[in-house]
């Protein structure tokens, strides 16, 4: 059973990430969930010029791949597992470790949520 809320609608932003990945602070999120645990997002900025995400929850823990192009004109796509947190002083926090499988390299990232309003 999950003790976080649901994610759909929620916006997220890239707070922290480990060298070689493609997420930064100006990376935008915009989650959508269903009720059988299915989630997606798209996610752009930065040097994220597009990108998608697809995969499940289970409980508070997200499996997901996710696919994007780079404002360089470069594809990159990988896994990445995630961790909903809800942070001490209130938004939802993913904490994630995700890895490459278009090229070498893995990390950890963290991505915070915002209000959809704020840019």
């Amino acid at each position: 059973m999950s003790s976080a809320p649901s994610l759909d609608g929620r916006v997220f932003v890239g707070v922290a990430n480990d060298p070689g990945g493609d997420v930064g602070s100006e990376t935008r999120f915009e989650y959508h969930e269903e009720a059988d645990g299915v989630v997606w997002a798209r996610y752009q900025g930065g040097t994220v010029r597009l990108g998608h995400l697809v995969g499940r929850r289970d409980g508070d823990d997200l499996d997901f791949r996710y696919s994007h192009l780079t404002t360089g004109g470069t594809t990159a796509n990988g896994h990445c597992r995630s961790r909903i947190v809800v942070s001490d002083d209130g938004p939802l926090e993913l904490h994630e470790e995700w890895e490459w499988e278009s090229q070498p390299g893995a990390g950890t990232s963290l991505v915070r949520e915002i209000a959809a309003a704020d840019d």
